[in-house]
């Protein structure tokens, strides 16, 4: 019997994460996992760092990304849609280029943000973050952080409900691409295209079919149906949505180390459980 088990949608400091690439395969090992998933936002540039940790410690790493999209809803609102890539060529120059934009955008969003906090009377400067941070690449949670650290909020949770969170006064929309987009990117780099946490986005099912049928039409090859929040009823309906539209499963964590510390490797909120026939499944698919 194979008891191996597996995570494909993990963060490492290159995105939002706190732990490097490499502290992220060595924490893989330490959990006992055969193989991981490098799925940092919007950037493939931990793989590199992570690859030679995987071959000293014989976890499998599977090159991947997160990239976050925007999905016009038929009744004209706009939800922030996740697609995870996997087993990507991290060198194609598409998806450098648009994931160079992406970091461009970023570093003038973070300006911005740390302008609109400085207003609110907090001592945060772009410098201050960036030497706490260090080869990061800068993001809300690393914000957050640097508040909290800085005996400015009381929690992490308290920097996104009222400063910059989502229409939140300190808040600065993000670059986005749309969800077909995403998917296009992912198959020109040959990428395995995976829709993300499909019931975070609270869409009705009507609305959940619209976008999947979208995606489908651009490639999509696969849905996330085992992930750190879903009951067991959940992953059961995802699972159903991913065979009635000839789907993949996959499955992951979403572990962001300590900016998330009720998210484990490997079994999320401690049940998760991700077989390694999943990627099995995955790669069968990509023959």
């Amino acid at each position: 019997m194979d008891t191996r088990i597996v995570d494909l949608h993990v963060h490492s400091s290159e995105s939002d994460g706190t732990l490097t690439p490499e502290e992220v395969v060595f924490a893989a090992k330490e959990a006992g996992l055969s193989a991981i998933a490098l799925t940092d936002h919007d950037t493939c540039s931990g793989v590199k760092k992570a690859q030679a940790a995987a071959l000293k410690t014989g976890i499998e790493l599977v090159p991947g990304i997160e990239l976050s999209t925007a999905y016009l809803l038929p009744n004209g609102e706009e939800k922030e849609i996740h697609v995870v890539g996997l087993f990507i060529d991290t060198e194609n120059a598409p998806l450098l280029e648009k994931t160079a934009e992406f970091r461009s955008f970023r570093d003038k969003r973070n300006e911005k943000m740390v302008e609109a906090l400085q207003k609110e009377g907090f001592p945060i400067t772009m410098e201050a973050l960036l030497a706490e941070n260090p080869d990061c690449v800068i993001t809300r949670a690393n914000i957050a952080r640097f508040l909290l650290n800085h005996g400015c909020i009381k929690s992490i949770s308290e920097a996104f409900d009222k400063y910059i969170g989502d229409g939140c006064r300190c808040y600065v929309g993000r670059f986005k691409i749309t969800p077909m987009e995403a998917v296009s990117l992912i198959k020109g780099a040959g990428g395995t295209a995976i829709l993300a946490h499909p019931l975070l986005y609270h869409l009705s099912s009507v609305y959940l079919q619209k976008l999947i049928d979208d995606m489908k039409a651009s490639g999509l090859d696969g849905i996330e149906a085992i992930y750190s929040t879903y009951t067991t009823g959940e992953e059961q309906l995802v699972k159903k949505i991913a065979r009635e539209n000839g789907l993949l499963i996959s499955g992951g964590s979403d572990f962001h180390g300590a900016n998330k510390p009720a998210i484990h490797l490997g079994t999320g909120r401690g049940s998760l459980y991700i077989p390694y026939s999943i990627l099995e499944d995955i790669k069968a698919a990509r023959c």
